[in-house]
């Protein structure tokens, strides 16, 4: 096998498994917004916040102004 094949396969299977480990969610806040993440935001039972990623910034929110989290199918 050629050292370029193996670099596209290596390649294409590193893509496919992190492509399978992401989870899309929506998050409706209490004011009616729906925000779509590409990962199950984080919950931080501490200090009351959701942390998810949107359009490449990391976003909190106040877990009191979160209506709902749930996995898109």
């Amino acid at each position: 096998m050629s050292k370029q094949l193996s670099m596209i396969l290596a390649i294409t299977t590193a893509s496919l498994a992190l492509a399978a480990c992401s989870t899309p969610t929506t998050v409706t806040t209490r004011d009616g917004q729906t925000t779509y993440t590409a990962d199950k935001p984080d919950v931080d039972q501490d200090k009351d916040f959701i942390t998810y990623e949107k359009d490449g910034h990391e976003v909190q929110v106040n877990k009191s102004d979160v209506k709902q989290i749930e996995e898109v199918d």
